[in-house]
């Protein structure tokens, strides 16, 4: 089928965007899956989980899924979806790099395997028979962050970035609410 990148900063629109080419892709609504890769760790993120789900059509399945992706886009297409929206990947990437949240180093070891991971996340919504939407958090357009471990968290999320959207046939940069095709062929206005 296809696979759509859905990028932009925080509050910009992607999740919304997602939503829409979901809609108008399915063959039916119980035939869209949605990967979700946040972990309700506070209360303030655990609302932000209730209203996602609040806004995805309930007859859509949802997969919660902090850490593989790849494997459960395999299984949503396994049992049958048509459209898969991962969403989203700064997330997924920040789950592999602070799987020892105690741990405040980021380790070579950790960026490989959560690479490794997006690498096969790529390589599942390309290659998969259905069509598979991913979000992500463009983090490197602001300043450069202070501090070592957040420089290697942007940088990590950024070459996950760069792999994803690589491997899509679609990518959007989401800015204020408006999508803009940045590769591919829109195939219609996704507004």
């Amino acid at each position: 089928m296809s696979f759509t990148f859905i990028t932009g900063g925080a509050r910009s629109g992607k999740s919304t965007l997602a939503l829409k080419l979901a809609e108008k892709r399915a063959r039916r609504p119980e035939s869209v899956a949605f990967v979700a890769t946040a972990v309700g760790g506070d209360g303030e993120m655990t609302e932000r989980i209730r209203k996602h789900r609040e806004d995805r059509p309930a007859e859509w399945t949802t997969y919660e899924e902090p850490f593989a992706a790849a494997a459960t886009v395999r299984r949503a297409v396994m049992e049958r979806h048509d459209v898969v929206i991962v969403d989203c990947v700064t997330l997924l990437v920040s789950n592999w790099l602070c799987r020892e949240p105690e741990d405040k180093s980021l380790t070579d070891e950790r960026a490989e395997a959560t690479l490794s991971e997006v690498q096969a996340l790529a390589g599942v919504a390309a290659e998969c028979h259905a069509h598979t939407i991913v979000v992500t958090n463009e983090v490197g357009m602001g300043i450069v962050p202070l501090n070592g471990l957040a420089r290697r968290y942007r940088d990590v999320a950024g070459t996950a970035n760069q792999i994803l959207a690589a491997a899509a046939d679609t990518a959007y940069l989401c800015a204020s609410g408006i999508p803009v095709l940045i590769k591919g062929d829109a195939g219609g206005d996704p507004r």
